[in-house]
């Protein structure tokens, strides 16, 4: 992801992104959620669509809340496919709403989204994308590695002189402690 640290810095979308974000541990459900649904959609386009998007994917997916989520029925599927400020895709909608249930499970059984990552920590990367395509709808090698790397599973989200990997190092990434 060297490139990104080059050329993301001072870009309206990807700066606040880069900076603030991407990398950075995630711990609650909602926020694991939606970056799950947001590298889900972005399969096929461009990073930055999905960041002029997230606004709206926020009010359709109801705040990425997964127990609402995991609710949405045939009408909620219309709306979402009929949302033009979002991507209109129904085998991503699907997996949204799918995988809002599995979260659930997750939940159900480890406590949270965060502790099944944590129990299933450290992964080698194919080991990670073969539990994710077990687990989940519509993850396979790219989305399930950028939903790793964007939240601290795995490394290299920034190059080593990039400013924002000693705010990132400080925070103690799960990465860190294979």
């Amino acid at each position: 992801m060297s490139d990104y640290c080059l050329s993301a810095p001072g870009h309206p979308w990807h700066g606040p992104y880069h900076d603030t974000e991407y990398g950075f541990p995630l711990r609650g459900d909602a926020e694991l959620f939606e970056r799950l649904v947001l590298e889900i959609n972005q399969a096929g386009l461009s990073w930055l669509t999905v960041l002029k998007k997230r606004a709206a994917f926020r009010e359709a997916y109801a705040g990425f809340d997964p127990e609402r989520v995991a609710r949405f029925d045939e009408r909620d599927r219309a709306r979402l496919l009929a949302d033009a400020g979002i991507i209109r895709n129904r085998l991503k909608v699907e997996a949204a709403i799918h995988n809002a249930s599995v979260v659930l499970g997750l939940r159900e059984h480890h406590g949270s989204f965060a502790a099944w990552l944590d129990q299933h920590h450290p992964l080698s990367p194919a080991e990670w994308v073969r539990l994710f395509r077990h687990t989940f709808r519509f993850t396979g090698v790219q989305i399930t590695g950028e939903f790793l790397m964007s939240t601290g599973y795995l490394p290299g989200a920034h190059r080593e002189d990039c400013p924002v990997q000693a705010r990132l190092r400080a925070l103690s990434p799960p990465w860190m402690e294979a």
